[in-house]
């Protein structure tokens, strides 16, 4: 189509990027909660969020990446509020990550129901997890507290996110780690 002062978006480049990117994340959320993640297709996908073919590939790769740009959006959102929490103990920042996870409890529970929550792993290794600055025994410290973090998020999610974020933070410090 040839572009006219009539047919031409007045968003910028970044604006109708946004619009993309929040269209496809909530076409494949709502597909998701129907179907698994290997029977939503990339024609489904575009056509339910409106959007062209080219766009999703523009901006992803797969399919899993439009999950992993949510997480990561949503623990930017946890990051923020862990600042102004401005506590170093590892219980605390735990409680904080439980009351984030229960406060987007049906996000969760999808992963969860979809078997996805693996992705949750290199975000939380990410936030926690070692650097390559890091000398020998704190690699290796992080590395631990990441993977137990991890190991025991996916617990909580497999026994239904029962217990709250101060019993998870209690049993946590119960623990010494």
């Amino acid at each position: 189509m040839r572009q006219t002062e009539e047919n031409v978006s007045p968003m910028s480049n970044e604006g109708r990027n946004a619009y993309v990117i929040k269209h496809l994340t909530e076409a494949f959320l709502s597909l998701l909660a129907k179907k698994t993640i290997e029977d939503i297709s990339i024609s489904e996908l575009v056509e339910t969020a409106g959007v062209g073919r080219a766009s999703f590939y523009r901006n992803y790769e797969r399919k899993e990446d439009i999950l992993k740009a949510y997480l990561h959006s949503l623990f930017r959102e946890w990051i923020i509020e862990q600042e102004k929490q401005d506590s170093s103990k590892l219980s605390e920042q735990i409680r904080t990550m439980i009351s984030h996870f229960e406060k987007h409890r049906s996000f969760y529970q999808l992963l969860n129901k979809r078997g996805l929550t693996y992705l949750l792993k290199d975000v939380i290794i990410d936030i926690y997890g070692p650097k390559p600055e890091y000398e020998m025994a704190q690699a290796y410290a992080t590395a631990f507290v990441s993977y137990t973090l991890y190991g025991w998020i996916d617990v909580w999610f497999q026994r239904g996110m029962v217990e709250t974020a101060d019993e998870i933070a209690e049993m946590f410090q119960a623990q010494k780690l």
